[in-house]
């Protein structure tokens, strides 16, 4: 409710208390009085009439908001001071906690003074100490490398004599040793080698006559190979050759035939037969041109110059 209604029903609520208090007191019996003429006429007064339930529940309302204002501020008061007792017991125990640091930062100083001390005079006990001790291990141990000294000098004394003569008896036996090791040596040598003499001889033997017999099987290996193309060439120069029974049958011819290595006749030489085979086989060959010849070297030099013997056939 904004002032002006407010202000509107103040008006209206005096006027309600004004008319029933003149109602309550008023004399109503008497004579009827003419009112006096005023000298200036009155003033109309605004007014909101109201009934008294209303009026009742406005001023119920009104006092409900004063209340519940009251009540608002009472809590809020209450709730500031909630939070100033909060405010001020905190502080106080800030200033507790702070005291009680400080007391315990005094504390904590002091006995790391205390413990400084403790500690300097511990470190210079210490000190004292370990040098009293390695002046001790010192002494003790010049003490030791003294009688260490004499020791090592006594037993290497000793030792040289016993070296000395151990060394003269090992020198003669090792002279005596060294006579019996060289005539042994001198004899051993002589023994193997005479018998690498032997063994020399009987081995070159066994080489030559594996070589020899390696040799001849090759040899034979390779004159098998040279008649098998001989045998094949000859069929050849047959299969290219014109022959007349009249004038061939019976005779024959023996040809020297010069090949290259892919084959290729390179020359046909007659050594002897007949004229009429010589020529017709001369001209078979020829006619072949090319002739198989082996892919192993050493079959192809044996059959480079190859005789042929040609024995026409019919």
């Amino acid at each position: 409710m904004d002032k002006k209604s407010l202000k509107a029903l103040f008006i209206s609520i005096g006027l309600h208390i004004v008319l029933i208090a003149g109602l309550v007191l008023g004399d109503f019996t008497g004579e009827t009085k003419p009112l006096k003429k005023l000298a200036t006429p009155m003033k109309p007064i605004d007014a909101v009439l109201v009934d008294a339930n209303k009026l009742q529940k406005a001023i119920d309302k009104r006092n409900k908001i004063k209340k519940q204002k009251a009540d608002k501020k009472a809590a809020e008061k209450k709730h500031l001071q909630k939070i100033k007792k909060r405010a001020e017991d905190a502080k106080k125990r800030r200033i507790k906690e702070e005291a009680k640091i400080k007391r315990l930062e005094k504390q904590r100083k002091k006995k790391a003074q205390e413990k400084k001390r403790a500690d300097k005079a511990a470190k210079v006990k210490a000190a004292k100490k370990a040098k009293a001790d390695k002046i001790r291990k010192q002494k003790k141990q010049e003490k030791q490398k003294a009688e260490a000294a004499a020791a090592k000098a006594r037993s290497k004394r000793i030792k040289e004599e016993k070296a000395a003569q151990a060394k003269k008896a090992a020198e003669a036996k090792k002279i005596e040793e060294l006579k019996k090791k060289k005539l042994a040596e001198k004899k051993r040598k002589k023994l193997e080698a005479k018998e690498r003499a032997i063994q020399d001889e009987f081995l070159a033997q066994e080489m030559a006559a594996e070589m020899a017999t390696r040799n001849n099987a090759r040899q034979q290996q390779l004159m098998s190979e040279v008649e098998r193309y001989g045998a094949l060439i000859t069929n050849i120069i047959n299969q290219h050759m014109i022959n007349d029974r009249s004038t061939m049958e019976g005779k024959s011819c023996k040809l020297k035939i010069s090949l290259a290595s892919s084959g290729f006749v390179t020359n046909v030489k007659t050594i002897s037969g007949d004229a009429v085979v010589c020529e017709a086989a001369e001209r078979a060959v020829y006619k072949a041109n090319t002739l198989p010849v082996s892919k192993d070297p050493d079959v192809f030099n044996k059959m480079r110059n190859i005789g042929i013997t040609v024995i026409p056939e019919f």
